[in-house]
């Protein structure tokens, strides 16, 4: 519930200075009106780069790998003695 309210609270932030940025004036408005346009692209900018670094950052697990073979090997053999036909080693 809280990340909730953090997301609504930013986006009526982010609603009120763009409203102010139209009436005031300071930014010309035709600029004024692709800033949501804008933050939306840099919103899918940043995601896709924490997307690759954590591809990047992604760890191996060689003991989880073992245990995984192991694992494969067991369930061959189960399926064996049930008479189904896994295939070659």
């Amino acid at each position: 519930m809280k990340h909730i309210v953090k997301i609504m609270s930013f986006l009526v932030l982010m609603s009120a200075v763009w409203v102010g940025l139209l009436q005031a004036s300071i930014v010309p408005q035709s600029y004024t009106w692709l800033l949501p346009l804008y933050s939306i692209v840099s919103l899918g900018c940043y995601g896709l780069l924490m997307v690759g670094v954590g591809l990047m950052q992604f760890p191996t697990c060689p003991q989880e790998s073992l245990l995984l073979q192991k694992d494969i090997i067991e369930a061959k053999e189960f399926l064996k003695q049930r008479g189904v036909d896994v295939g070659s080693d």
